[in-house]
C-alpha cells in the first residue's frame, strides 16, 4: 500500500491494520524482508493514526476555546 493511500484510510481501519501487522510480526513466521516491509508499513500507519489524533485534539481545543465558559474535566473511567 502506498503512503498516499495510507493517509486516506480512516483512523479505525489504520489502527486495525497496525494491530494485524503487529500480530504477524510477533508470530515470528515472517522472513527478514517481510518483517522489514511490515515494519515500514507499520511506521506509516502509526504516523497516519498520530496525525488523526493530533487533528482531533486540535478540533477539541478550538471548540472548547470558542465556547467561552465551557470547561474541560479529566475523564474518570471507573466504569
Amino acid at each position: 500500500m502506498s503512503k498516499e493511500k495510507q493517509a486516506d484510510i480512516p483512523f479505525e481501519e489504520a489502527l486495525a491494520q497496525l494491530e494485524t501487522l503487529v500480530e504477524r510480526m510477533e508470530s515470528g513466521e515472517l522472513s527478514l524482508e517481510e518483517s522489514l516491509a511490515s515494519f515500514e508499513q507499520g511506521i506509516a500507519l502509526t504516523r497516519n493514526c498520530q496525525q488523526a489524533l493530533d487533528e482531533a485534539e486540535q478540533k477539541v481545543s478550538i471548540l472548547t476555546t470558542n465556547t467561552g465558559d465551557a470547561g474541560t474535566e479529566a475523564f474518570d473511567d471507573d466504569a
